[in-house]
C-alpha cells in the first residue's frame, strides 16, 4: 500500500493533523509557493487561479472556470520550469475547476454617539486647556446622532 493511499481522506481530528505551528508553517509555505508560481502568469489568468497543493510531484491548481483551467494547462511547461527554478520537484500539473474563495471584507461598523455623550464631550472640550484637545473633543461631539426625543 502506498503512503498516499494510507493517508485518510476528508476531515480528521485536530490531534491527527500535527501541531498548530506545523499546520501554520505548511499554510505559509503553500501561500508563498502560490504567490511565486502565479506571479509568472499573465494578469487576467493570475486572478482566476490559485495554487492548492503539491503532492507526489504534482502541482495542483484551482481555476474558477473550465476556460481558465484550459489556459492554465497551456502554460504547464512554464509553470513547471518556474517550480524547478524554485527547487520544487514537480513533474505534472493538475487543475480542478472550483469557484475560488472570495475574500469579502466585513463592512466597517460605525457606532453613533448618543446626545448625552456629545454633551459630555462638549463639556470636556470647554474644560480642556489645550486647543488641540478642544478641537478633537469638538469633532467627536459632532459625530453624535441628533437628539430625537421630544422637548
Amino acid at each position: 500500500m502506498s503512503r498516499a493511499a494510507s493517508r485518510p481522506r476528508g476531515p480528521q481530528a485536530l490531534g491527527a493533523c500535527g501541531s498548530f505551528a506545523t499546520l501554520a508553517g505548511k499554510a505559509a509555505a503553500l501561500d508563498a509557493l502560490d504567490r511565486a508560481l502565479r506571479q509568472t502568469l499573465p494578469m487576467p489568468l493570475r486572478g482566476e487561479v490559485r495554487f492548492a497543493n503539491l503532492r507526489g510531484g504534482r502541482l495542483l491548481f484551482l481555476a474558477s472556470t473550465p476556460a481558465w483551467a484550459t489556459r492554465l494547462r497551456l502554460l504547464q511547461a512554464q509553470i513547471l520550469a518556474t517550480a524547478r527554478h524554485l527547487d520544487i520537484r514537480a513533474e505534472t500539473l493538475g487543475v480542478k475547476v472550483s469557484p475560488l474563495p472570495r475574500i469579502e471584507l466585513e463592512p466597517e461598523r460605525t457606532r453613533t454617539l448618543s446626545p448625552a455623550a456629545a454633551t459630555h464631550l462638549r463639556a470636556a472640550a470647554a474644560a480642556a486647556a489645550d486647543p488641540e484637545w478642544q478641537e478633537l473633543f469638538g469633532k467627536l461631539a459632532a459625530l453624535a446622532k441628533p437628539d430625537e426625543s421630544p422637548r
